[in-house]
């Protein structure tokens, strides 16, 4: 590609990825900085530290994510030393089944943590027939905080625990030797040697958490615990054409995202990318045996266990008869209907329905703008691609609750306000809402990085010997791009696509915010309307759920196939 072409396209890309990504931010921030009469004004911003409600909220949204951080730190950074370094009964099923969170949104699991909490649920009944308690306790606490941190917790320790594997595997043991050698102990050794060359992964994974967890709205609004910046947010989104509040709380949001990620960065994220090196020796795995080895399948079996509770509250409370799983440790009786209506209700087959076409278009655009990205970024020698990269990781960075806000602030604004050139697109807040396109451009812009990501890699991978000798013979870039490379980046894209396409699917805040109408509900909105109403709405809201489990799984599961056959096998062997 000529240079001046790789110029245009950089151009275009910038401004197809940008605009839809920087402009709603821009508007949910930038309006808390604008008074009554359109002069600049910091009020806005320091009533949100002067009122003791929202200060409140916001230092419990920061105590949330520094539990929730602290907690799954505590509970991945041992499981990831032992499965990087030794080999126990069960580490296979174990390894894989501490990772099944990562199926289950958080505040879907929320239901089923209700169910075995509560002051009726099944481990109170469990402690009453052992005799451990004379009464039920009130696990669940008022607004439960505590459950909150323990859901989130156990919800999002798989992400720290993936980087921790990947940085321990990486570790050189002849560094830890050399300690050894010099008579340094396991707790000197861990403190001055390991610990500080696998903060890279700690503080890529520990950002993740936090920000996850400092943002979330779905499981504080499922546990009722209204007294935190997310559910002050969403409360006040029918109050953004009269109030600045929201905008306000957004800006304060994402200063205090971008402040907790660069005090992470000069803590944890400085030195260590200097002093990480990879291992030059194979240090090899060391297999246990006796009390060592039942000491880390029982750690690796009780995590399992507990990260796995929320699944079966969820999976209990889909085959249990309406009213009939109080007070007991299993449902008094079950029913396979749950799950027929999560596919036939009105509300639920709907929101599966919307969720098809929404999540499916968006993937369609993330992989055709991925893959121009994606060939940019990797063969061309353009300047400014770097840019291009950062925006495109961008969305990754920034709070899904600070860009869906962003989207209503720009529906509210030129060009889509009443008048405006293009007010046809869509509405959100309107007597009409028309949310389809918002919610769309949502999961397309936050999906992104996924495709590009695996379209890079595999382009990465593959030799450009192939793309020139066709360029040689005289062959278009269409017919090379569609016989050649295409062929070449099947798996990777169609991996991408699938994580695109299944975390869009199962999207919290961006559908709980701008689908406001039940006909433009989407899974997640639906899940969470449908666990307010009485009667079956627990049990249809659970059924839809575990749905989206079995369907996530199966999704991950093929998207790891795929990604192992390795795009450019063909120049193997």
């Amino acid at each position: 590609m000529r240079p001046m072409t790789q110029r245009v396209w950089l151009v275009l890309l910038l401004l197809v990825i940008g605009v839809p990504l920087l402009y709603p931010i821009w508007l949910g921030v930038a309006s808390a900085f604008v008074a009554d009469d359109g002069s600049l004004t910091l009020f806005h911003v320091l009533n949100v530290f002067r009122d003791p409600v929202l200060r409140e909220g916001l230092l419990n949204a920061f105590l949330i994510a520094t539990a929730t951080t602290a907690a799954a730190v505590c509970i991945a950074l041992p499981l990831a030393l032992v499965s990087a370094r030794m080999v126990f009964p069960g580490k296979a099923l174990l390894s894989t089944l501490v990772l099944a969170p990562i199926i289950l949104p958080p505040f879907v699991g929320a239901i089923g943590m209700r169910q075995l909490l509560g002051r009726e649920g099944a481990i109170n009944a469990l402690l009453l027939d052992l005799h451990a308690i004379s009464a039920p306790i009130d696990f669940l606490g008022t607004g439960g905080f505590a459950l909150i941190v323990l859901l989130e917790a156990f919800a999002l320790f798989p992400v720290l625990y993936l980087n921790l594997v990947a940085a321990i595997a990486n570790l050189d043991p002849a560094m830890e030797e050399a300690a050894t050698n010099a008579g340094a102990g396991r707790w000197t050794r861990f403190f001055r040697i390991t610990l500080p060359l696998i903060r890279p992964g700690l503080f890529a994974g520990g950002t993740i958490v936090f920000v996850w967890s400092f943002t979330e709205l779905g499981t504080p609004l499922m546990m009722e615990f209204g007294k935190t910046t997310s559910v002050q947010i969403f409360n006040g989104i029918k109050e953004m054409e009269a109030s600045r509040q929201p905008y306000a709380l957004t800006a304060v949001m994402l200063a205090a995202t971008i402040l907790s990620y660069t005090v992470g960065r000069l803590v944890l994220g400085g030195k260590g990318h200097e002093m990480l090196a990879k291992a030059s020796a194979g240090a090899g795995l060391k297999t246990l045996v006796g009390w060592p080895a039942r000491l880390a399948t029982a750690a690796f079996a009780l995590v399992a266990l507990v990260a796995l509770l929320p699944h079966l509250g969820v999976i209990g409370v889909a085959i249990a008869t309406n009213g009939r799983w109080y007070g007991s440790i299993l449902p008094a009786s079950v029913t396979g209907d749950h799950f027929v209506q999560a596919l036939t209700h009105p509300l639920a087959a709907g929101s599966v329905r919307n969720s098809l076409v929404f999540a499916g278009i968006a993937t369609a655009i993330d992989v055709v703008v991925g893959l121009f990205v994606a060939r940019l970024l990797v063969r061309g020698t353009v300047r400014g691609r770097a840019l291009l990269d950062a925006l495109v990781m961008l969305p990754l960075a920034v709070p899904g609750l600070v860009f869906a806000f962003g989207l209503v602030a720009a529906s509210l604004r030129w060009p889509f306000n009443e008048g405006a050139p293009l007010h046809f697109v869509g509405d959100i807040l309107g007597p009409m809402p028309n949310p389809i396109p918002f919610l769309v451009l949502a999961y397309a812009v936050r999906r992104l990085p996924y495709v590009v990501r695996s379209a890079a890699a595999g382009l990465e991978q593959t030799s450009v010997a192939l793309e020139e000798a066709a360029f040689n013979v005289g062959a278009s870039r269409w017919r090379v791009t569609r016989k050649i490379v295409l062929p070449l980046l099947a798996a990777n894209l169609a991996a991408g696509a699938i994580l695109a396409f299944c975390f869009a699917m199962l999207e919290v805040s961006d559908s709980l915010i701008l689908a406001q109408r039940e006909s433009d509900f989407p899974i997640t909105k639906a899940i969470f309307s449908l666990t307010e109403r009485l009667g079956d709405g627990p049990g249809v809201a659970s059924a839809l759920g575990v749905w989206a489990m079995a369907f996530l799984g199966v999704a991950l599961a093929t998207a790891a196939a795929l990604v192992g056959k390795r795009a450019g096998a063909i120049f193997r062997g």
